[in-house]
């Protein structure tokens, strides 16, 4: 069984191999000083070859004699050389060797521990979806409550405006005569929720005051709004075609209302409407003195 080696035990491996390779540089410095040595040798002998020239012959035999013996101790420091080359290069391949295992085992680590984080990934991303698909169906859920609820809410608004429109109808129907001749326009009576269809066009009118010669469309409003007030003023310029038994009359125009928004109120008088303002139990006719109502159809 393969033992995995650490990064320490390669590392210790590494120093090992240099202090290896250290030591075979100094043994080649030490060799590299001894053929400095021999070299030294070498131009001794030359000198004494140039001072002993007459001695040649004797001296060649001694020569011939050292330079055996120094090619013999160069064969074996050569010899020595090699062996420890050899054990230097077998000590590097096994050190190689060892290295490419290690590396190897780290890769295989590697690959292993990339494939669980994309078992991770995978599970999470998963799990992210699982999380979005029950977020959205809660926001469906969320969405069709709110829905309902705002219908509901729309039904309960529509139901007290509603109530809320007949009380003000009946509150200003009741004080609408009084209001009127006070502006000097006789009323003789009044009727409420005229419905009908002309030419294939709805209409409704919450009430018409009348005396024979004139008529007062009122519009009851709990809120009066700006949109409002003009698609009243496009019904009353209709009037006299949706209500033909009054062709011949004099037609104005009244709003009544709880609450005014956008400035409407206003609005409705500076297109010659009677404003009339309900509060309390009472009506009012806001319009200032010396107002002069504008005639339609």
């Amino acid at each position: 069984m393969e033992t995995t080696l650490t990064f320490e035990q390669i590392w210790q491996l590494f120093q090992e191999t240099d202090r290896r390779f250290q030591e075979t540089d100094l043994k080649f410095q030490e060799t590299d000083r001894q053929f400095k040595e021999t070299d030294l040798k070498f131009q001794e002998t030359d000198r004494r070859f140039k001072e002993t020239d007459r001695k040649f012959q004797e001296s060649q035999r001694a020569l011939e004699h050292s330079l055996q013996e120094i090619h013999r101790e160069f064969q074996e420091a050569q010899r020595a050389l090699d062996r420890k080359f050899q054990e230097t290069d077998r000590k590097f391949q096994e050190s190689q060797r060892a290295l490419e295992h290690s590396l190897q085992e780290i890769h295989r680590e590697f690959q292993e521990s990339q494939r669980a984080w994309e078992r991770r990934s995978q599970e999470t991303d998963r799990k992210f979806q699982e999380t979005d698909r029950k977020f959205q169906e809660s926001q469906r859920a969320l969405d069709r409550m709110f829905r309902e609820t705002d219908k509901k809410m729309k039904a309960l608004q529509e139901l007290f405006e509603g109530q809320w429109g007949k009380l003000m109808e009946s509150l200003v129907e009741g004080d609408l005569v009084n209001l009127l001749q006070k502006r000097h326009i006789r009323i003789n009576d009044t009727s409420s929720r005229r419905k009908g269809c002309r030419d294939g066009e709805n209409f409704e009118f919450d009430i018409i005051a009348h005396n024979g010669e004139e008529i007062v469309i009122v519009e009851v409003k709990t809120t009066l709004r700006a949109g409002l007030v003009d698609k009243f003023i496009e019904r009353l310029q209709r009037a006299k075609r949706y209500l033909p038994e009054y062709r011949n009359h004099t037609v104005f125009g009244a709003i009544a209302y709880l609450r005014a928004e956008q400035g409407s109120d206003r609005q409705a008088q500076n297109q010659g409407l009677f404003v009339i303002r309900a509060t309390g139990d009472s009506a009012a006719i806001v319009n200032p003195e010396g107002f002069e109502p504008r005639k339609f159809g």
